[in-house]
């Protein structure tokens, strides 16, 4: 029973026992003059008795119910500490955490007859199309929900002979990028002249699988990536997830930080993150309606990445990346590849996501456990990470107050420490975390952070 119910049945029998007492004293008919006098001189006396006990035993009752909430309210904050310091909530947020109305509407959701269609993006690598196309029917549960779009760009006739054997025999859709024609680009950009060919064909390629086949969602992979075999398990689920919560633009299944021995031991753990990743993603129609019609010319991962696109969005990303490139030979030349890439950790179990309640994703029930967490573990400082005395405390913060000091901390602690558009790889309210030598590791702002400042690169 809640405390204003018990205070209000104690008052409301208190006034009834002093309103039955006065009407017993000012209606029974004395005995005798002479007596009247001294058996009201009695009742008083024990009136006042009485009274007294019974503001006693009021007292009492309310420091209980204060011990009660106290009690209550510090068993509540253990077990959201408890729940948190897994890496947040996998199976929602403490309770009284977050907001109900999102949670009704994520049971709601319906996605059984949802088509999510997977668009592979090609161009002249035939061998590496055939090692992502194997991978993809390998692990692919059900035809009709994932329908399988090839499109090719490039024009290149082996890559497509090596796609035409795949529509043959496993009825694959394949498009081919009408516009081969050489992109005027600018002297000084024209060593990138690859970059406005991919943006060139991403649009194509999109306003085919939207306006074309019609499609409401699609899940974009490029011909250089392996995949986990729940890959489709973890989309069909976050697909949800994504339609309830509109301050999400992606999903992906990608972790940038995500190398052997930087991550936690858990495939079941994901995050939500203002860094658009790629590599493996997911957007729905409505998403594309926008920002198709200004696709840019060129470069176009890293203009999601900017604030006029991103607008305060996020994605959800899995601890445990569900994609790996082995794209060493590419427009980008290997860039990061041999330093980085090669080196991010591919998920090899099975987690049956759907099956799973996700709605702690959803920003009003994960940003109160977030912040409470983080704020509320112990501050260290790079020296007491190295000096290896943190054995008995499983999870640590390091605060950086400027640009400067997280590249620091970053290049210390062996992960990315690049900004686009001023956010950091991974991060989520500015906060990157990832393992170091068995310590789980939040490097994060002060608590006083607002926002990104598009300033730092």
């Amino acid at each position: 029973m809640k405390r204003k119910h018990i205070i209000f049945i104690v008052v409301v029998m208190f006034l009834t026992w002093n309103m039955l007492m006065y009407v017993t004293l000012v209606t029974k008919s004395p005995a005798t003059p002479e007596h009247n006098h001294g058996d009201v001189s009695t009742r008083l006396d024990q009136l006042q008795k009485e009274i007294s006990k019974q503001l006693k035993e009021n007292e009492r009752i309310l420091t209980d119910l204060r011990k009660l909430k106290e009690d209550t309210e510090l068993k509540h904050q253990r077990a959201s500490n408890h729940v948190v310091s897994q890496g947040l909530p996998k199976d929602g947020p403490p309770n009284g955490t977050g907001n109900s109305g999102n949670k009704l509407t994520y049971d709601k959701v319906d996605t059984s007859d949802v088509i999510l269609p997977v668009l592979m993006i090609a161009c002249d690598r035939a061998e590496a199309v055939r090692r992502s196309l194997d991978l993809v029917l390998k692990y692919r549960p059900d035809e009709k929900k994932f329908p399988i779009i090839v499109s090719q760009d490039c024009g290149h006739k082996a890559t497509a002979e090596m796609i035409g054997k795949y529509v043959t025999e496993h009825g694959i859709a394949h498009i081919q990028q009408p516009d081969l024609s050489k992109i005027s680009v600018p002297w000084p950009q024209r060593k990138f002249e690859g970059y406005y060919k991919i943006s060139r064909h991403y649009k194509w390629a999109l306003n085919q699988v939207f306006h074309m086949f019609n499609h409401s969602a699609v899940i974009i992979v490029e011909d250089d990536l392996d995949i986990s075999p729940d890959f489709f398990e973890y989309f069909e689920a976050t697909y949800k997830v994504l339609k309830v919560d509109k301050s999400l633009w992606c999903v992906s299944a990608w972790n940038d930080n995500g190398k052997q021995g930087m991550v936690k031991d858990d495939p079941e753990l994901l995050h939500r993150t203002d860094f658009f990743p790629g590599l493996g993603w997911m957007m729905d129609s409505d998403m594309w309606l926008e920002l198709g019609p200004k696709w840019p010319e060129a470069f176009w991962d890293d203009w999601m990445r900017h604030p006029d696109q991103r607008k305060n969005r996020s994605c959800i990303r899995p601890e445990i990346s569900r994609t790996s490139t082995f794209g060493k030979v590419g427009v980008s030349k290997g860039l990061f590849f041999e330093k980085h890439l090669k080196f991010i950790k591919l998920n090899d179990k099975y987690v049956p996501f759907t099956k799973k309640d996700l709605s702690y994703l959803v920003k009003e029930n994960y940003d109160p456990a977030f912040k409470s967490f983080i704020y509320g573990i112990p501050e260290v400082s790079l020296n007491d990470i190295y000096s290896d005395q943190l054995a008995h405390v499983p999870e640590v913060r390091v605060t950086y107050k400027n640009k400067d000091e997280f590249k620091l901390a970053a290049k210390k602690l062996g992960i990315m420490d690049d900004f686009k558009a001023g956010v950091e790889r991974t991060a989520y309210r500015g906060v990157v975390s990832f393992n170091y030598k068995g310590l789980r590791v939040h490097v994060a702002p002060l608590p006083s952070w607002n926002g990104y400042d598009p300033s730092w690169s």
